[in-house]
């Protein structure tokens, strides 16, 4: 189970001047929308340091496709809807940025919603068909 978002610096800030005008911990929590816990650990954090920031930046693994790959990925896929992931992967390897793998750039495809699809094929119309139309 993941770790629940941090409070924005508002919030924390609200925290703090509703338990110095005397508002009690429940109706802190209750004005935030947060529990009784995070309003005790945020107000005792900032009694004893004077200040209520997250040390806690980005968690999880780097992404292998930075935003600025993801752009270039989505300029390369564009360019030609008819190439496979593997061509794809290889025309994106051969430029500046580091080796991905084709699983990678296919789920990043899939994420930025560019995904296969077949032509349909369909009837040329007749000269009957055209005189049917008018």
């Amino acid at each position: 189970m993941g770790k629940a978002a941090d409070l924005s610096e508002f919030d924390r800030g609200q925290i703090v001047m509703a338990r110095r005008l005397g508002t009690s911990i429940t109706e802190t929590a209750r004005l935030i929308g947060c529990s009784r816990s995070a309003v005790v650990s945020i107000h005792a954090k900032w009694i004893n340091d004077g200040d209520t920031s997250s040390r806690r930046q980005g968690v999880g693994r780097p992404r292998d496709i930075k935003e600025k790959g993801r752009r270039r990925l989505s300029r390369v896929a564009k360019q030609n809807r008819r190439q496979t992931v593997a061509q794809l992967t290889a025309q994106y390897n051969a430029g500046p940025s580091g080796s991905v793998s084709e699983l990678t750039f296919q789920r990043t495809l899939l994420d930025m919603g560019l995904c296969s699809t077949c032509p349909t094929r369909v009837p040329l119309l007749t000269k009957r068909h055209r005189q049917l139309r008018l």
